[in-house]
């Protein structure tokens, strides 16, 4: 009679052991923390938490080595707000009427002149060569270091003029959610940018948590000197990559070397950065930010001057890319907004 005693010990055992397992995988997933706090729950978000379950499910057919799991961002409009104007566009305004003090001459001189007289009209039908005498005056002939000092000096002072507070706030909060959530998921995160290299560097690793060798941009060739027996770098006038549309892939290609498999823009001017990384023959990710939300943020795309999204929307909705609806995807866009 001892024996039947025993198995029934052991069967007792047996199940207090499943339920003690199961209530502990319940109470486990059910205090999993949410990857992406600040995204509503949804097709997008699912599409996003999928995604990388997918590439880092080892002994899968869409598994992605960690060395092989490159995700670009844009910059302006992809990870913060690039409304009423490019914030870099405003540093550059700012510089040439500091700078007008010693050149007298650009008072008659376009398209300096319709900076200097806040005459956009004027500026913008001066077109690419206008805008590459403004950019060449702004970005030339100084040290890295100055120019690094000059642009730590203006972010620190100025401030949006809509929201009164430093542009380095208007930053996107589910987008630093999503960063973050990459990079615990084995993804090394690069800005891909239109703006200039040395504008961002300097506080991408503060903001973003992007380190200033994983950020390509606009650049320009330098030169080696000795000042006062000391080197520098010396910023020149002459062009070392434009990163704007097929710059981005051309960017990608010749500072990574591996092409990426997630894309990040919000404008026509990453569609080219979205095609190449689509490209790739394993499991691919691509997302467009749309902006939506004239409340808490703006609502523009196809009829912009600033982040015009028109051929890129029609592109995605044609080749199913993933849409951000930012109104409804995004429980808040700002680290400072007020949430219920």
């Amino acid at each position: 009679m001892a024996v039947p005693g025993r198995r029934n010990l052991r069967l007792c055992f047996v199940s207090v052991l499943i339920c003690f397992w199961m209530a502990a995988a319940l109470l486990s997933a059910a205090e999993k923390p949410d990857p992406l706090p600040s995204w509503n729950d949804g097709p997008v978000k699912s599409s996003i938490v999928e995604f990388v379950q997918r590439v880092v499910s080892v002994g899968t057919p869409s598994f992605v080595p960690e060395d092989q799991r490159i995700a670009v961002f844009d910059n302006d409009g992809t990870l913060w707000s690039e409304q009423p104007n490019y914030v870099e566009w405003l540093f550059i305004t700012d510089r040439i009427k500091a700078l007008a003090q010693g050149r007298p001459e650009w008072k008659t001189q376009q398209p300096f002149k319709a900076v200097l007289e806040n005459d956009w009209k004027a500026f913008h039908d001066s077109g690419q060569e206008g805008m590459q005498k403004i950019y060449i005056a702004t970005h030339s002939g100084m040290t890295t270091a100055e120019f690094e000092t000059s642009v730590l000096e203006w972010l620190a002072k100025e401030k949006h003029p809509r929201f009164n507070r430093p542009y380095t706030d208007l930053v996107y909060q589910p987008m630093l959610d999503l960063l973050a959530y990459f990079r615990r998921n084995g993804f090394k995160t690069f800005i891909v940018s239109g703006g200039s290299i040395d504008f961002m560097r300097p506080w991408t690793q503060r903001v973003y948590g992007v380190p200033p060798e994983q950020v390509i941009g606009t650049s320009q060739q330098m030169r080696y000197e000795l000042r006062n027996g000391k080197p520098v770098l010396v910023l020149l006038p002459q062009p070392q990559l434009i990163c704007e549309d097929d710059g981005k892939a051309v960017g990608i290609q010749t500072r990574i070397g591996r092409r990426p498999i997630a894309a990040f823009g919000n404008a026509d001017s990453d569609l080219k950065m979205l095609e190449w990384t689509a490209a790739g023959d394993d499991v691919r990710f691509l997302l467009l930010v749309h902006h939506t939300d004239a409340e808490r943020e703006w609502a523009y795309d196809r009829n912009s001057g600033i982040g015009r999204l028109d051929k890129a929307i029609d592109e995605a909705l044609k080749r199913g890319w993933t849409l951000v609806d930012m109104k409804r995807d995004w429980k808040r866009i700002y680290p400072f907004e007020k949430t219920n």
